[in-house]
């Protein structure tokens, strides 16, 4: 998966500290790759950009939690921004849709309690 970003360091601090990645290596040029710690699972590659986003994502990250607001809190102390003033509710599902630096978006959600 390849998310653009206006500064690579910054959006590696942000995502990094979100997913527990890593960054694997300087790709050069406009590319860094963050990798899980343990090496198994997607890799993400931003992709420094001067171009602004517009509109909403097609795609984005889905970061399911057991405890919401604990995870909306964890996410806005490493520099995410809540765009939803209340928690999504549909199906038993809740969510908070939030902006990684850049603008991008991610939903933290918690699934139904069953």
């Amino acid at each position: 998966m390849v998310l653009d970003c206006a500064d690579l360091e910054r959006a590696a601090a942000f995502w990094t500290a979100v997913l527990g990645y890593r960054c694997e290596a300087y790709r050069g040029g406009p590319y860094l790759a963050l990798v899980p710690h343990g090496g198994q699972g997607m890799e993400l590659l931003l992709q420094r950009t001067d171009d602004r986003k517009a509109g909403k994502n097609r795609v984005h990250l889905d970061l399911r939690t057991e405890d919401l607001d604990a995870e909306v809190s964890r996410v806005q102390a490493v520099g995410g921004v809540v765009l939803t003033p209340e928690p999504v509710v549909e199906g038993g599902w809740r969510w908070h849709v939030l902006a990684d630096p850049d603008g991008n978006e991610l939903c933290v959600l918690q699934p139904p309690q069953e």
